[in-house]
């Protein structure tokens, strides 16, 4: 086994580990692990793949097309932000999206996906996350609070889009608990209202403890299980 594999696995148990443990101590059920494998290359997450890993997410869409393209034993999900005219690319490769923010996008994406399927490049429809902004700026990606019902409802209303709950990451200058929690109460009201159970999508290396203990069933990990970024 490579030096590369080994740290990698290592990372993965320790990684696995420290969320069982969290999770135990906040009387949770474990939230999902997502690796996020952004700017590190195809021949890091083929190691992942080896080492019984089955899905990754990344953040910028060129560079996920090509991953995706180069290691299709994988899914990649989309969690960063989305250009509108990117959507069709995303509607191809994309195993799901956890960075839904907007009516325009969303439309996007609908129509990304309808093509993806009338060209053979896609069977399922995409399941979706709604990002939730905590504070209201947009600058950061995420749909205020005032405009979520009315996106859940467009998407619930598509024909290509199937909603998979919510994401949220918190401000730098927030507590992340509480928006965590805040946004966990959203998604079991969503859940209640649309009569099927809907998953919270948050929490990341820094802020792991608190999305756990809110109850959050994704968390997406990268510098814990991947290292430093590459240089160069």
């Amino acid at each position: 086994m490579s030096e590369r594999k080994v740290q990698l696995q290592e990372n993965l148990a320790a990684t696995r580990a420290q969320i069982e443990q969290l999770a135990a101590e906040s009387g949770c059920k474990p939230p999902q692990l997502l690796p996020v494998t952004k700017f590190h290359p195809a021949a890091d997450i083929a190691l992942l793949a080896e080492l019984g890993v089955t899905d990754v997410a990344e953040n910028r869409e060129q560079e996920a097309r090509a991953k995706a393209a180069e290691l299709p034993q994988l899914r990649f999900h989309m969690i960063g932000q989305i250009q509108t005219k990117k959507a069709n690319h995303v509607a191809r490769w994309a195993a799901s999206v956890h960075s839904l923010d907007s009516l325009k996008l969303a439309h996007a994406l609908e129509r990304g996906v309808a093509l993806a399927k009338d060209r053979g490049e896609r069977e399922t429809n995409l399941p979706v996350f709604i990002q939730v902004s905590a504070d209201g700026d947009g600058a950061r990606g995420g749909v205020p609070a005032e405009a979520l019902d009315e996106l859940v409802e467009a998407v619930e209303d598509s024909q290509q889009l199937d909603l998979a709950g919510l994401m949220v990451v918190p401000p730098l200058d927030a507590d992340a608990a509480e928006v965590f929690q805040s946004v966990r109460q959203t998604v079991d009201r969503l859940s209640d209202e649309l009569g099927r159970a809907l998953k919270l999508s948050a929490g990341m290396s820094a802020d792991m403890a608190e999305a756990i203990a809110a109850g959050s069933d994704i968390v997406r990990v990268g510098t814990s299980i991947m290292g430093p970024r590459p240089v160069g």
